[in-house]
């Protein structure tokens, strides 16, 4: 063991000798590496790995501090999906993506792109919404590269795969419930299989939270379309406007010949503050407001907004502000930055795009005149124990309070399901998620399956991916048993 470990040592200092010195100091957890505990949890923690049998982050990460040249040369460099599941887990708290995102800009500027086009090509072939996960997900544009080049080369290589319809006279149908990542996902994989897919969908238009709360220039709506009419051309059948549990009841799915059921709805209904002023004119909340956006809705946010929240939907919501012409935007969040539940390169891009952050602050209440918002009163926060979320608990500090002038105030403190529509019978967690069997994926109710943000809450869309895969496997099995 000791001898193994000089070695590796030795081994890091010959690869830092071979890497830039500024990109050296750029990577500042090299420290971390070197004593990393070769757990595995961060290969463990991985959607793409789950996804993709080939992609190890931790082989990665070895490659990368071991021999410089097989890590710029390997087509996992580009695999990364961003979701920090693994730094969240890692008992080093190692930012993996961010050295992943270091190793890839060499690649690009030291001309290693041909592995960038067997990433693309696994991506194409292996992963669901494969133009979604590109976008926003992959970020090619992070490194300097043309998203739209990347883009077709995925669109090229989706020609290969098998459009027509392939459905089997022999197979059950099954229902989706929710046309977000988690169900499309569903519907890609069974549909593939021969399984006749109905997607049910309560809003107008298709993608869930993919059209709903994602930014335009997160995931133009081309993009989503193109997946859509992929998706439409394998078979499925969508249904819009449809509300189950209203129009349509788990019973009348049964009748009309549906062998399962799997409910994919997202997590669309927004928490409030339960403040005074919450519904002062000018307060809104974060979905609604992106939504209006991606719906082409006038706005009027006037000079100075202010964000109440630390998540990814937060973030989105005060670059969009931005883009709309506010000229300052600040997100106040209640714990400490490196504690924010917001992917950290998201957080680093909305600072650069000129986006203030105030941390250890909380809104006691908003403040208005005729009826409108004018400001919110914050009050500073410190940090006590650790609460039910492992997090450290925000606690108010006695006569901290300050006013922030605001002309609107945006709420973004968490998003949960709305799933008055399911029987009252099914079981949910205590925060009200949907209990699923771990393995199996099933709900409570037998031939009833669930999955993404439905179930563990608001997630990142390659959970969300990896999560309706897992459904999938599992609504195959069950029906192979039913057959039998």
């Amino acid at each position: 063991m000791i001898k193994l470990k000089y070695k590796r040592v030795r081994a890091l200092a010959a690869a830092e000798a071979a890497m830039h010195e500024e990109d050296i100091k750029k990577l500042l957890n090299i420290e971390k590496l070197k004593h990393c505990f070769e757990c595995g949890v961060c290969t463990a923690s991985c959607s793409m790995a789950e996804l993709l049998e080939d992609y190890n982050p931790r082989g990665l990460l070895e490659k990368i501090f071991l021999n410089v040249e097989d890590a710029l040369s390997s087509h996992e460099l580009w695999l990364c999906a961003w979701c920090y599941k693994c730094y969240r887990r890692c008992p080093q708290a190692l930012e993996v993506p961010e050295i992943f995102l270091l190793v890839r800009t060499m690649a690009v500027k030291q001309g290693y792109l041909h592995p960038l086009e067997k990433a693309v090509q696994k991506v194409a072939q292996n992963i669901p919404l494969p133009l979604v996960v590109t976008l926003v997900c992959l970020h090619p544009e992070r490194v300097g590269l043309n998203a739209q080049d990347v883009l077709e080369t995925i669109r090229s290589e989706r020609v290969k795969l098998k459009t027509k319809k392939t459905l089997k006279g022999d197979k059950y149908k099954v229902a989706v419930l929710g046309s977000g990542p988690a169900g499309l996902t569903v519907a890609y994989e069974l549909i593939r299989k021969g399984y006749p897919i109905t997607v049910f969908e309560s809003l107008p238009e298709l993608g869930g939270m993919l059209r709903k709360c994602i930014p335009e220039y997160r995931l133009p709506k081309d993009v989503l379309e193109d997946e859509l009419r992929f998706l439409a051309g394998l078979g499925v059948e969508f249904k819009v406007n449809v509300h189950v549990g209203k129009d349509l009841s788990f019973d009348d799915l049964w009748d009309e010949g549906y062998r399962a059921i799997f409910v994919g709805v997202g997590a669309h209904k927004t928490q409030r503050l339960k403040i005074e002023g919450e519904d002062l004119k000018g307060v809104m909340y974060a979905l609604d407001f992106l939504w209006q956006i991606r719906n082409n809705a006038k706005v009027e946010l006037g000079k100075n907004v202010a964000v109440v929240g630390g998540g990814n939907v937060a973030v989105d919501a005060a670059r969009t502000a931005l883009k709309l012409g506010a000229e300052n935007v600040t997100i106040f969040y209640r714990r400490s930055k490196a504690e924010m539940p917001a992917n950290p390169w998201e957080v680093k891009e909305a600072e650069e795009s000129s986006v203030k952050m105030e941390f250890l602050v909380a809104p006691k209440r908003i403040l208005g005149e005729n009826g409108r918002v004018s400001a919110v009163e914050l009050v500073r926060m410190k940090l006590g124990e650790l609460d039910e979320s492992g997090r450290r608990k925000p606690l108010p500090i006695e006569g901290s309070e300050f006013v922030f002038k605001a002309d609107t105030v945006i709420l973004a403190i968490g998003e949960a399901p709305d799933l008055e529509f399911l029987p009252k019978c099914m079981v949910l967690n205590d925060d009200g998620t949907i209990w699923v069997n771990p393995i199996t994926m099933e709900t409570s109710i037998r031939g009833v399956f669930a999955g993404g943000d439905v179930v563990t809450g608001p997630a990142s869309v390659i959970e969300a991916i990896c999560a309706g895969k897992r459904a999938a496997n599992a609504i195959e099995n069950y029906l192979k048993a039913v057959e039998a």
